[in-house]
């Protein structure tokens, strides 16, 4: 990735979401046996206050995780830097989107199907929801600042802007123009994309095509159809032609 590219919002977004499915992915098979020795149920856990249930079963070790995410992925980083700490930042952001969705599951416990009593233990979400909310995060990115001064660290670029947090992703520099062809950083545009008419999406017309508008055209296209089973043992189908209209970016 080019120096001019590792800075922005989208390098943000894809050193979180790297951490965090590392983090996701030592965590998960983890919790099903597959490290032996080195890790397993999540004991640490406890509870902090009088409820009608109690921490139990196998607790999916995030912890554990976390920990792998941070030796395999922030010694690679020189916290002296701007793109170092940002890096870091972003990593650490990515780990804390998983155990913040951390799921408590419970089973009921007592006689005649009372529940008197629940057993419960954490386990992971699901990792869609994870990329989900560092998508959202992405989109209210933080643009920060590199500060030297007693201590390195990264600051809003503006006093007025509030200060970033732990799970807030990060950003050095300005992204690139999506919208037209850029060779050197391999950016293709969007010149010519097919978008969809109806969608307020990132693949609608309005968006996909940065206000330069679309323009409407008629394919022809081929497809098979009423095929029908021959003994012994073909199947036959028609050709059948169908008009569909596509929309164009210009």
């Amino acid at each position: 990735m080019p120096s001019y590219v590792a800075g922005s919002r989208e390098a943000a977004y894809l050193s979180a979401i790297s951490a965090s499915s590392l983090a996701y992915a030592v965590t998960r098979v983890c919790a099903k046996g597959e490290l032996g020795e080195y890790c397993g149920c999540d004991s640490r856990i406890k509870k902090k206050k009088a409820q009608k249930w109690k921490w139990g079963g196998c607790s999916d070790d995030i912890k554990y995780g976390e920990n792998f995410s941070r030796q395999f992925l922030d010694v690679k980083e020189d916290p002296n830097t701007a793109l170092g700490l940002m890096n870091l930042h972003n990593n650490e952001a990515g780990r804390r989107a998983v155990r913040s969705r951390m799921q408590r599951t419970c089973k009921c416990h007592g006689v005649s199907g009372s529940c008197s009593m629940q057993i419960c233990w954490r386990r992971l979400p699901p990792l869609r929801s994870v990329a989900e909310g560092l998508f959202q995060r992405y989109e209210g990115a933080s643009h920060v600042k590199f500060v030297e001064r007693r201590r390195k660290k990264l600051k809003a670029i503006s006093a007025d802007w509030k200060k970033p947090n732990r799970t807030d992703l990060v950003y050095l520099d300005e992204s690139p123009d999506y919208c037209e062809r850029n060779e050197t950083l391999n950016i293709l545009g969007t010149h010519g994309r097919l978008c969809n008419r109806t969608s307020l999406g990132m693949d609608g017309c309005r968006l996909l095509c940065c206000g330069r508008g679309y323009q409407t055209r008629v394919r022809e296209i081929e497809h098979k159809c009423n095929c029908r089973f021959i003994w012994c043992c073909n199947v036959e189908c028609d050709i059948c032609r169908s008009r569909r209209e596509e929309h164009v970016c210009n």
